[in-house]
């Protein structure tokens, strides 16, 4: 595959006209939204209506209201018989584009064959007045209806309100928007911006310690109980109980997700594997009565019930004698729910709000516009996109307006966050309105990450993010975002602090799940708040909610698998690099360095308290050099370090593969061949270092006798040789003998070397 031009996907820095740059200075009234483009819309409020004339032989109307500016045309839904209706509608026309001078508001009868012209109001654009929040909304007013030529009508009045205002007014996100005057009444709901706050997430956790007096239906059979416990489409099983009675021990952990309001309940199974999963009793336990706790503190076990229904000549009926089970029963608010990976989380409190701590900043975002959009899809015959705006961060999700057929949208819309961990992420992602294509699917642009800590308090970043998406077909731009993003602290003490405690809440440390646990809970917490999501209005659907938070991360793929290699190799090879160094140094490759060097040695070993402040002083120097060079631009999605400008297209097509797989034997048995080739050598690799391992433990095992005898012998002599002469002088001896120029080496291993090479080790007893 060619790889693509780097700087096609770079980050490029931008000068947008707002107030919060410094750069610019607008209309200060307005520098609530202080990070977008100031945006000027005329507004108009059409409330109500009184005493409009019948128009209809039953002598009422169907009224509605037409408001029109140039090539721009909005309408009110239509009331059926009805001479006072109420609308209480806004409509925002985009001042950008309005090429008339005067609004016309008109009053229309609706009809089957052609509606009737009831009356209409004219206002000159010159003369609307400009409203700023905070302000309070302007007032409307009783304004008479008039015909055609002018002249006031006897009867029917309209109640309305025009002004000129920005993307700041309170009404903009509600109003209907020029911008999308082809989408119908019914779809505006669909394209609007919403705030939407992900539901509060719990882990249940449920200790099932016995059972008391089950009857099973053989009684001469020894019982495999075990207890299957469900929350949801969430079920899980414990292990057989070890106790083969009637009353079986488990003393088991079981944890759950679980979500408020809490609309499902425990369902406790008791279960008889042996005798084909027989029944032995049920609970149902709902959650909103379930102990609370916040801390590690023990929780009251409890008794219930277990109910248990017998068949009698095809009728059920309750069992007389009841069965009881033991349980603890909590909701753990200890812990953060993780549905987010931890790498890039952007919220890490517990569930629990006691025990939150105050907030250390906040996060500001202006989502501004993005250019150079792929065509998503087709309608009419040609490529258009219909892009919206995604950002998370904590609970909160923003979505912008939708803006219609354009592949360079203008959002110019500013959110606010608070942040409690400075070292958290927020992640923005950019798709198209699958609702206005026959109701498919939202279709995904691309996405940027931004990590708080690598933003400076207080400075304005406007950068032009590349939206980067992989395809089946390769790695591909889809365009440009521009956001301007500003995170301002209001404790800097307190965010300095955050910096020495742990990640997670206390709970993950003092009572910690497994990882199998952290994998299974997560996938499920996804589950829940995307379901949630999806049910609010506007929805936001569940393909979005999952991109955003990578619920497929965690999938096998070759191409991520090289890029973490290739990213430990770059850690490594610091390292690597300082080996080499010193080996320069050894073989006198500079002779000046390497006598001072020695000089360093020197004194370091005659003076060992200055060790520990010399290396962190080189530290600090070193710190404080590269200063200089620091990044002044949050980093951005980078196709090298993911290893995505170089996959091939068969990795690309396993990538996309579904789980379990879709494709063929050929392709299976090819990747498999191929998985095995990998693991083959990463097995390879595995044996040399074991072999490592095992050759030093075996100095002292005396596996080989006459080596285990040398060493022992050797380590004898050093002894006496260190009791004997100072330290220092061996230090410097060893320092000389290492750093000795090369006329005095050989190009033959060392003779530590080739003894460790000859020691023996498990692999000789491997199959």
């Amino acid at each position: 595959m060619q790889r693509p031009p780097p700087e096609e996907f770079a980050l490029k820095e931008t000068a947008p006209k707002i107030a919060g740059s410094g750069k610019y200075v607008g209309d200060k009234l307005t520098s609530t939204y202080d990070l977008v483009e100031q945006m000027q819309y005329l507004y108009v409020r059409v409330a109500k209506a009184k005493d409009l004339p019948p128009k209809d032989v039953t002598g009422s109307c169907d009224p509605y209201v037409e408001v029109k500016i140039g090539n721009y045309k909005g309408i009110t839904r239509h009331f059926e018989k009805k001479s006072n209706p109420e609308w209480d509608h806004v409509f925002a026309f985009s001042q950008d584009r309005i090429q008339a001078s005067f609004v016309e508001i008109v009053v229309k009868d609706k009809d089957v064959v052609m509606d009737d012209f009831i009356g209409r109001i004219l206002f000159e654009l010159i003369d609307v007045p400009k409203r700023v929040p905070p302000d309070s909304p302007l007032a409307p007013q009783w304004y008479k209806l008039e015909d055609k030529k002018g002249e006031k009508l006897k009867h029917g009045e309209i109640m309305l309100a025009v002004w000129r205002g920005t993307q700041a007014d309170e009404c903009f996100s509600d109003a209907w928007h020029s911008d999308a005057a082809t989408v119908n009444r019914e779809g505006v709901s669909k394209i609007r911006g919403k705030v939407y706050l992900s539901p509060k997430l719990w882990y249940v956790r449920v200790n099932v310690i016995e059972c008391q007096d089950l009857i099973p239906s053989d009684r001469n059979k020894p019982v495999e109980v075990c207890v299957k416990v469900a929350l949801g489409n969430q079920a899980l099983r414990t292990q057989i109980s070890p106790v083969k009675t009637i009353n079986p021990i488990w003393n088991e952990d079981l944890v759950f997700v679980a979500a408020e309001p809490f609309e499902e309940a425990l369902m406790l199974t008791v279960e008889d594997r042996g005798n084909k999963d027989e029944i032995l009793g049920k609970c149902l336990l709902p959650l909103y009565s379930v102990h609370r706790r916040w801390d590690n503190k023990a929780v009251h076990s409890k008794w219930h019930n277990l109910e248990k229904h017998t068949v009698i000549d095809g009728e059920k009926k309750e069992a007389k004698f009841a069965s009881r089970i033991h349980l603890r029963v909590c909701l753990d608010g200890g812990y953060h729910v993780l549905d987010e990976s931890t790498n890039y989380s952007s919220d890490l409190r517990p569930t629990a709000k006691q025990i939150w701590k105050p907030s250390i900043g906040i996060l500001e975002l202006g989502i501004i516009s993005a250019k150079g959009l792929s065509p998503m899809k087709t309608r009419d015959g040609r490529g258009t996109t219909d892009a919206f705006c995604v950002a998370k961060y904590g609970n909160k999700w923003v979505r912008t307006r939708t803006i219609i057929d354009s592949f360079s949208p203008t959002w110019n819309e500013q959110y606010t966050w608070e942040v409690f961990d400075p070292c958290t992420v927020i992640t923005i992602g950019a798709f198209d309105n699958g609702f206005l294509h026959k109701g498919s699917n939202d279709s995904r642009i691309g996405k940027v990450r931004i990590r708080l800590s690598t933003l400076e308090t207080e400075r304005v970043y406007t950068h032009s993010y590349p939206l980067i998406a992989l395809h089946p077909s390769g790695v591909k731009k889809m365009g440009e975002v521009q956001l301007a993003v500003r995170f301002s602290c209001t404790s800097y003490i307190n965010m300095l602090h955050k910096y020495s405690q742990p990640i997670l809440p206390k709970m993950h440390y003092v009572h910690p799940l497994s990882m199998s646990q952290t994998d299974r809970l997560r996938h499920h917490a996804i589950q829940i708040v995307s379901t949630r999501l999806d049910r609010a209005e506007p929805p936001l659907r569940r393909e979005v909610v999952e991109y955003m938070l990578d619920v497929s991360s965690h999938l096998w793929s070759v191409r991520r698998s090289k890029a973490n290699f290739f990213r430990i190799v770059n850690v490594v090879s610091g390292f690597v690099g300082l080996i080499k160094w010193f080996d320069s140094i050894c073989h006198w490759t500079n002779p000046l360095t390497t006598l001072l060097i020695h000089v360093l040695f020197v004194i370091l070993i005659l003076s060992p308290e200055l060790i520990l402040p010399t290396t962190f002083l080189y530290l600090f120097v070193v710190g404080i050099w590269r200063y200089r060079r620091k990044p002044r631009h949050p980093p951005h999605m980078d196709i090298r370090l993911s290893h995505a400008d170089a996959v091939n297209f068969d990795e690309l097509d396993e990538e996309f593969d579904t789980f379990p797989t879709s494709k063929g034997p050929h392709e299976v048995r090819m990747r498999y061949d191929r998985l095995r080739s990998i693991g083959g050598r990463i097995q390879t690799v595995a044996g040399d270092l074991a072999t490592q391992g095992e050759r030093f433990h075996s100095l002292l095992s005396w596996r080989d006798p006459r080596a285990s005898a040398l060493f022992v012998t050797f380590c004898l002599v050093t002894a006496i040789v260190l009791y004997v002469i100072p330290f220092q002088v061996v230090a410097l001896l060893s320092v000389f003998y290492v750093l000795r120029h090369p006329r005095f080496r050989t190009k033959l291993p060392s003779m530590p070397a080739s003894f460790f090479r000859r020691l023996p080790s498990g692999a000789d007893s491997m199959l």
